[in-house]
């Protein structure tokens, strides 16, 4: 039997914060492409080459991380080796194993990609520390990630 926290209708106020996550997030996506497009990147190129300038990554946790088949990576990796945004190297812990690697140029455009992101820039300056703060720690929560 199911527990009554489980089969309890989400109130208005949750709703209403879940409508609004999915505002924020449709905005944060269009807002990537746009600078995607900038570089002349597609979104998911754009996505891959912001993971690989964290570290390097082989294919099949690529896949992972953006859900889709490891053929699809091998393309993009392919498109961003062609323009020098990505190079393939021997993982240093298993040397049959090959990542992925944001090269120098390609952690720049990563950076670039980053800070052209406006959809949030304005609102975030008009809250005050305290409020940016408080917010990050309900996201991090969110996530799994709080303290």
């Amino acid at each position: 039997m199911a527990t009554p926290e489980k089969t309890r209708r989400p109130d208005a106020l949750t709703l209403e914060v879940v409508e609004l996550i999915g505002d924020v997030v449709a905005r944060f996506y269009a807002d990537f492409e746009d600078a995607a497009a900038g570089h002349a990147l597609t979104g998911a190129q754009a996505r891959l080459l912001s993971l690989l300038s964290l570290e390097p990554l082989p294919m099949r946790k690529l896949a992972q991380k953006l859900k889709c088949e490891p053929s699809n990576v091998t393309g993009i990796v392919d498109r961003l080796e062609s323009r020098g945004l990505v190079e393939r190297r021997a993982d240093p812990v298993d040397r049959r194993v090959k990542v992925a690697a944001a090269t120098e140029e390609g952690r720049l455009v990563a950076r670039e990609l980053r800070e052209g992101l406006r959809f949030a820039r304005e609102p975030l300056a008009g809250l005050s520390d305290e409020q940016r703060l408080a917010l990050r720690d309900l996201l991090q929560q969110m996530l799994g990630q709080g303290s």
